[in-house]
């Protein structure tokens, strides 16, 4: 699964780092910096002007690194031990809601109701290496059971709420889970799911957010006293966390086998490129079940002691109300939800005046869809652009210079290159080609698919992301499309992404999608499908003459 996600700040900025958190704190022009959480004295700060560093961060073996300097991510840390430091610090400071329903948990309470649910594991007899599977919308008790996997030793994987029951019996029977946690409104799916006999299951508890028959309510661990609450002995760096699943570059779904360490490493590297303070009032509207949600939403919004307010799915008018009653700072969105803002007459109507930063991610965003968002919101919004996958855990570039388009720089403590896809040659500037990257984000591999893993990761730990891209002379990356979406016209390969942004930027079309179909002469053809602005009668003729 590839994360797109994208940052804007000033390109001239002042770079300080917190000791004990190592979190860059990026100031503006003003040079007043924006202090993170902690009551620490900084190093001093210097100035780095990014368009110039960035020249240096192009090896002569054309290896792209980032022009922040390194992290020291600690190897001997327990993912929910940072949080749950954060936590200690924030106390009484609101740390999760959920919008529609009111509930609500404080820092303080966010750890307590952790150690009670893992403690209520524990007693159950769980604890390291079991796996527990989730299957719900967004709620502020996904983060806690989340915290309480991580502290009790197991490994937390998540299920689409969309799933049918054929496809949650799938990733029940191919991970393994002993425990499944399901919203209420999804049992009916679990139960069929489980009593699936071509993939069976070892579930041996049902837990629902809320009440349902047959299943114990999930309100039984947050009443559990604590008093059971596990030394668990982890390795950060070996023992996995999280089990998202991903069908990576080609192929079905797979496990994607997160340590402690990756999901620490990237959290820190992705605040180190684009800062939550404790002032920021943050939207968690992408799901949970999968990655963005998981690590870009959920805990570095945790890490840097801001506030989170939880949507279950995006509903035009609920999503504005969301952003405009809560005086939203901070978004994390998808692309079609930036064309919704930038061109539905909706977004009119309310005030969105608080929100200041934007990260869209999950697919590329052309320019023009990034300057008429940025026009309509008077260019006070910073939107952001980056890159990922759940392999990486899951950023691996974010844009901090402002270059729309472009994927921007590497996060710290990480490299990337650009192969030949045919000789796996490595490429230079500004030449196209497979784009692969290493570092500590990287995951495991593929649990129970060593052969998947060692086509995706060579021996010295480059992954190949199977996406096509380049960077240019200053080390800021381009991606123009998935090796396998690549549509091949007369041996020529035509990106989908690049049509798709040049129609988007047509003023009468509201969304657009380009597929490649089977031509007898050229080998396939770009086709485009078009959703008009409402009341808009522009026609096929006037729309070819517009890409011509």
């Amino acid at each position: 699964m590839n994360i797109s996600i994208y940052h804007k700040l000033p390109r001239l900025v002042q770079w300080q780092r917190c000791s004990p958190c190592l979190t860059s704190v990026v100031s503006l022009r003003s040079h007043k910096p924006q202090y993170c959480h902690h009551s620490a004295t900084f190093a001093q700060g210097r100035h780095l002007c990014f368009s110039r560093v960035a020249a240096s961060n192009v090896s002569q073996d054309n290896i792209v690194r980032s022009p922040l300097p390194n992290l020291d991510i600690p190897t001997n840390v327990p993912f929910h031990q940072f949080i749950f430091d954060k936590c200690d610090q924030f106390k009484n400071k609101l740390a999760v809601e959920d919008f529609l329903t009111g509930k609500q948990y404080t820092y303080a309470q966010l750890k307590e109701k952790s150690i009670r649910v893992a403690s209520g594991l524990h007693r159950l007899g769980y604890g390291k290496g079991d796996i527990l599977l989730s299957i719900s919308p967004n709620t502020v008790d996904v983060t806690v059971l989340m915290l309480a996997c991580a502290a009790n030793g197991m490994w937390y994987s998540s299920a689409n709420p969309t799933f049918t029951a054929g496809e949650l019996a799938m990733q029940l029977n191919h991970c393994g889970a002993v425990i499944l946690v399901a919203a209420s409104g999804l049992t009916a799916t679990a139960t069929e799911a489980l009593a699936n006999t071509e993939f069976p299951n070892q579930v041996k508890d049902l837990f629902v957010f809320g009440e349902a028959p047959g299943f114990q309510p999930f309100q039984k661990l947050l009443d559990d006293d604590g008093s059971l609450f596990p030394e668990v002995k982890i390795n950060p760096l070996e023992d996995v966390y999280i089990l998202p699943y991903s069908s990576g570059t080609t192929g079905l779904p797979k496990g994607v086998m997160l340590t402690h360490y990756n999901c620490l490493a990237d959290c820190m590297q992705i605040i180190n490129s684009a800062p939550v303070t404790p002032e920021d009032r943050c939207l968690g509207l992408l799901p949970l079940y999968h990655i963005y949600g998981m690590i870009v939403v959920q805990f570095t919004v945790l890490l840097g002691g801001a506030t989170i307010s939880y949507l279950p799915k995006f509903e035009p008018e609920i999503f504005l109300r969301c952003l405009q009653e809560r005086k939203i700072t901070f978004a994390h969105l998808v692309p079609p939800i930036i064309v919704f803002l930038a061109k539905h007459p909706l977004v009119s109507k309310y005030d969105l005046t608080s929100l200041r930063k934007v990260i869209c991610g999950a697919a590329p965003l052309g320019v023009e869809i990034s300057n008429e968002f940025l026009q309509r919101f008077s260019n006070r919004v910073k939107l952001n652009q980056g890159y990922g996958l759940t392999e990486t855990s899951p950023v691996v570039n974010i844009d901090f210079t402002s270059t729309l388009g472009s994927i921007g720089h590497l996060v710290s403590n990480t490299e990337g290159k650009i192969v030949d896809i045919e000789t796996n040659r490595v490429l230079g500037p500004e030449e196209k080609g497979e784009y692969c990257v290493r570092g500590p984000q990287v995951m495991k591999g593929y649990y129970k698919n060593q052969k998947a893993t060692d086509d995706m990761i060579e021996p010295d730990r480059w992954l190949h992301t199977g996406d096509i891209g380049y960077y240019n002379k200053d080390g800021i990356f381009y991606i123009e499309e998935r090796l396998k979406e690549l549509i091949k016209y007369k041996g020529s390969q035509v990106a989908p992404a690049e049509l798709e942004a040049i129609l988007l930027g047509h003023p009468n079309v509201q969304d657009a999608a380009v597929i490649g179909v089977p031509d007898q002469a050229a080998g396939e053809l770009p086709k485009a499908f078009i959703v008009k602005k409402p009341g808009s009668s522009v026609t096929e003729e006037e729309i070819i003459k517009f890409i011509e």
